[in-house]
């Protein structure tokens, strides 16, 4: 199996579950009345979006010369995680069974894709602009900040760092892993854990839009403590790696939170924000007239018939 095999894979599962999700979690009504807004609020939210996006991909380029700069600037962690830490992720690895490995793994790729894409359709449904943009940045402060973290911090992971009492039950379960975590991660980049500090970020996220999706607040929570468990069952990250990454999840939502406030209108950030929506604007009000047009073409023949 190629990379582009297990991405497509990947993302046909995870559409599925989307898909699933959306008529159980946001519901066929609430889906069928958004269709004429669906332009509308594109142009809204577009320059969040447009944020997340350029944030990703800088992170994608620091990520690719970002080892050799940290071995440069960066601070040697591991030794410190190690002796603090010891030997819990060997201790919970004992617990070790098929099913469990199984369930941990398909988490770690599968349930972690799907609780990060389905925020973003979900709350690009409600008609309060706020979760969706509140999303955008969490996910964008997350990511900014690790990268920096990966930078400066030299970390290896606990089945690098004691192989022969930590196991990669990833690998071993699902030798076609390996594929994709070597192109999006090094070995020295493990503190903190993003898989962590992004499923809690969800997980919190859905605790601030239970009341319009209640069902989707125990789900993310139960994946978000899914995913944590994971990275440890794995082998992967270390308990230390794990909280880091919740203190980073609690500072991204409370940044979100307070650059989304309606207090923050008027400062220099909103500013900054409004004439990142010039930028959308253009090509966004073209396509939400040529809609308009559209539908008043099919209005009037509607009305002759």
């Amino acid at each position: 199996m190629t990379l582009t095999d297990l991405l497509v894979r990947i993302s046909l599962v995870v559409v599925l579950m989307i898909l699933v999700g959306g008529v159980g979690i946001i519901g066929v009504g609430r889906i069928r009345s958004f269709r004429p807004h669906a332009l509308r609020r594109l142009r809204l939210v577009a320059p969040y979006l447009l944020l997340l996006a350029l944030v990703l991909v800088g992170n994608s380029l620091v990520r690719d010369v970002g080892p050799e700069l940290s071995w440069i600037i960066g601070w040697r962690i591991t030794g410190w995680i190690a002796g603090v830490e010891g030997t819990f992720v060997a201790t919970l690895q004992h617990y070790a069974h098929p099913a469990l490995t199984a369930y941990f793994s398909y988490i770690y790729i599968y349930g972690y894709s799907f609780l990060l894409a389905f925020p973003v359709v979900a709350y690009f449904l409600l008609p309060d602009d706020r979760p969706i943009r509140e999303t955008a940045i969490a996910y964008s402060i997350n990511y900014a900040v690790g990268v920096v973290c990966y930078v400066l911090f030299i970390a290896y992971g606990p089945r690098n760092v004691m192989p022969d009492m930590v196991d990669q039950l990833l690998y071993t379960n699902w030798p076609e892993s390996h594929l994709l975590t070597s192109e999006v991660n090094a070995n020295v980049n493990v503190f903190p854990s993003l898989h962590t500090s992004l499923s809690a970020t969800v997980a919190v996220l859905a605790y601030r839009t239970r009341e319009q999706y209640p069902y989707w607040l125990p789900i993310a929570t139960v994946l978000a403590g899914s995913v944590a468990v994971s990275t440890m069952y794995l082998g992967i990250h270390w308990a230390i790696d794990v909280l880091g990454g919740l203190l980073l999840a609690a500072i991204s939502v409370a940044g979100a939170v307070w650059l989304t406030s309606p207090d923050r209108r008027g400062t220099t950030l909103h500013r900054a924000g409004r004439r990142l929506r010039a930028v959308v604007d253009r090509p966004l009000a073209y396509l939400l007239a040529l809609a308009d047009d559209r539908s008043q073409e099919a209005d009037e023949r509607t009305g002759s018939d």
